[in-house]
């Protein structure tokens, strides 16, 4: 018996020790001997196993930490250049996908959650009210030109005034709107706490991307036919405004039923009177030149000779 004692404690004395220098070992139990005599078996050679595993634990553990310290580095101030050129850093594949999301909406489906994941971007929404701008104001000639081919008395001079006509109005509806909306949502979200409403970034990403449907409804309209050209209006305007509604409508759910409907009456609106306001300004018709007729040329016969008749001051006395 104690034979069998100093053997078992030599044992654990050699595994405690294996145990030391390889600390990556696995211990188990000998199920080919009895349990009751305590024999204890080292696996050596399952320790690359579980060293090999622990390095990629490890590597996952520093890329984490890695990635959660450069979130955590201080951003730039938002007067610096470095601060907007991530908002640029988009590839043509993400704005093209983000475009034809606007042209798109459905029900159910919001534009911010799908398509900007958290990424806005100031590339598009630049370009697209850059691009709508300079349509307007080029279509906004070239109707008055093909009126005036229609119709000579139609008087036609260039008129380079629309551009910064167009773009001081677009660009200010793509900001100011979106910057009192977002106002506005914020306030709210300090009277209603469930109310959530996206960054200001994210409201302008929105609009500039819903502005897009208007150009080509602006080339449209070069069609010279009144009630086709409301048709196409009403379309774009349809689509445009069904967008926006779409993807506010998770953010005012929440409030009121009456701050809801106030809000997403006003949004259309607002779409709406800027739509109306390019149509009745870019695309107005000239009044055609007041020409005096022909025939009101001549106010007398030209066979009744006209007598001489001197001035009074020069009548022989």
């Amino acid at each position: 018996m104690a034979a069998a004692d100093e053997l078992t404690f030599h044992e654990f004395e050699e595994a405690t020790n294996l145990l030391a220098e390889t600390p990556d070992a696995a211990t188990t139990s000998r199920s080919d001997q009895p349990t009751s005599q305590g024999h204890v078996a080292v696996a050596v050679g399952s320790g690359d196993s579980y060293g090999a595993e622990d390095e990629v634990e490890e590597e996952s553990d520093k890329a984490a930490l890695l990635q959660e310290k450069q979130h955590q580095q201080q951003q730039p101030g938002f007067w610096t250049f470095s601060y907007y050129q991530s908002f640029f850093d988009v590839d043509t594949s993400q704005v093209l996908d983000r475009i034809k999301g606007s042209l798109l909406p459905r029900p159910g489906h919001n534009f911010v959650r799908h398509y900007l994941r958290n990424r806005p971007d100031l590339y598009g929404p630049f370009w697209i009210c850059a691009t709508l701008a300079f349509v307007l104001a080029v279509t906004g000639n070239l109707t008055l030109v093909l009126a005036q081919r229609r119709d000579p008395s139609i008087h036609y001079s260039p008129q380079f005034h629309k551009v910064t006509v167009a773009g001081i109005s677009i660009y200010c509806y793509a900001w100011l709107v979106p910057l009192a909306l977002w106002g506005f949502l914020r306030w709210r979200k300090g009277v209603r706490e469930r109310v959530g409403p996206y960054t200001f970034l994210e409201t302008v990403c929105v609009y500039g991307y819903s502005l897009f449907v208007f150009i080509p409804m602006v080339v449209l309209w070069l069609i010279p036919v009144p009630w086709l050209q409301w048709l196409f209006g009403a379309l774009a305007l349809g689509l445009s405004a069904a967008g926006l509604v779409f993807t506010l409508w998770p953010v005012v759910r929440e409030d009121t039923r009456l701050v809801a409907a106030a809000l997403l009456s006003t949004v259309v609106l607002l779409h709406a009177l800027l739509a109306m306001g390019c149509k009745l300004y870019f695309f107005q018709s000239l009044p055609p030149e007041h020409v005096a007729p022909p025939h009101q040329a001549a106010s007398l016969p030209t066979n009744i000779p006209l007598s001489p008749t001197l001035p009074r001051s020069m009548a022989p006395s």
